[in-house]
């Protein structure tokens, strides 16, 4: 008790964050459509998903995804037609930090594509992850 008396700002910190923690937890559980790097990994490789990369060409020629397509988001509604093909197939899309790519998966599924993913955290998280990251352009 006296520890908490004497570090009660930690204590609150360590109170805020994990209310934090769980409300974010709690808002993405029923959303299937984000996905952990791992499980974009799976999906890629179970059911051979396509990925999008919707940055601008300076931060896709700095490291993507391996095989990723590379079309930036402002570009999606004007190629859309070109992606058509893509419709069946379970799309992932990915940016920095996976903010543009949610709003680029809305409009894809306004679009009519059916197996829209957002990789959460974008790239931050796949290269925190551990996952490879290619410079060949695609």
């Amino acid at each position: 008790m006296e520890f908490l008396q004497h570090n009660w700002y930690w204590a609150a910190l360590a109170a805020v964050s994990g209310a934090w923690l769980m409300a974010d937890l709690i808002r993405n559980r029923g959303d299937r459509s984000q996905l952990s790097p791992v499980e974009a990994t799976m999906l890629v490789n179970r059911e051979d998903a396509i990925v999008i990369d919707v940055r601008e060409q300076g931060e896709y020629a700095q490291g993507h995804i391996p095989n990723a397509r590379h079309i930036p988001a402002g570009e999606i509604d004007r190629r859309s037609k070109e992606m058509e093909k893509w419709k069946d197939h379970p799309v992932i899309l990915c940016c920095a930090t996976g903010a543009r790519s949610q709003g680029a998966a809305s409009a894809l599924k306004k679009a009519g594509f059916a197996r829209v993913y957002n990789l959460r955290g974008g790239m931050m998280e796949w290269q925190k992850a551990g996952q490879p990251v290619s410079r060949k352009r695609k």
